[in-house]
């Protein structure tokens, strides 16, 4: 198969994914992802079946293009996606609902293991190369929180980053 014939099947396949995903319910928590500027391979996918698993209400994409949702494992059906073109609309909507919002990064910043984490958290994700499609200083209220870790590697996997800080805000509601 053509690279040409091959990216047209996976515009198919998300096409017809995302009509399904308008059927989409919020899961059991309300905390929500955003996505911002990942590259559209397979961690987006991966997040969503992650999102599923740990009852997220919703994953927020800012400037992701389509995305092969064959590894979520039907999750991008379940999960609600909701789409911007800039960080600053995905902010707008999310801060006028309530939310708090936690940059997840790699370094200098608070423990993601101390923080106790609002019923409505935000968890925004950047490029793992690039980092955030914006300034952290035009947004005074995002607080940072880094996954603290022993190897020598400067940051782990998006997917896996986006896994652990759910798996953190679910654990901190089972009391």
């Amino acid at each position: 198969m053509s690279r040409k014939e091959s990216r047209r099947q996976l515009l198919l396949r998300y096409n017809k994914e995302l009509q399904r995903n308008l059927l989409a319910k919020p899961g059991k928590n309300e905390f929500v992802l955003v996505l911002d500027q990942l590259k559209a391979g397979f961690n987006v996918a991966k997040i969503f079946r992650s999102a599923e698993a740990f009852g997220a209400a919703a994953v927020h994409l800012v400037n992701i293009a389509p995305f092969d949702p064959a590894p979520a494992k039907g999750s991008f059906r379940k999960v609600p996606a909701v789409f911007h073109e800039t960080f600053a609309g995905c902010h707008n909507t999310l801060d006028s609902e309530g939310y708090t919002f936690f940059l997840l990064v790699p370094g200098e910043a608070r423990a993601l293991y101390t923080t106790q984490l609002p019923h409505k958290s935000v968890f925004v994700l950047g490029h793992e190369e690039f980092g955030f499609s914006f300034m952290e200083q035009d947004y005074q209220d995002l607080q940072r929180l880094t996954i603290p870790h022993l190897g020598s590697v400067q940051s782990l996997n998006v997917s896996i980053a986006a896994s652990v800080v759910m798996y953190e805000y679910v654990r901190q509601r089972q009391t």
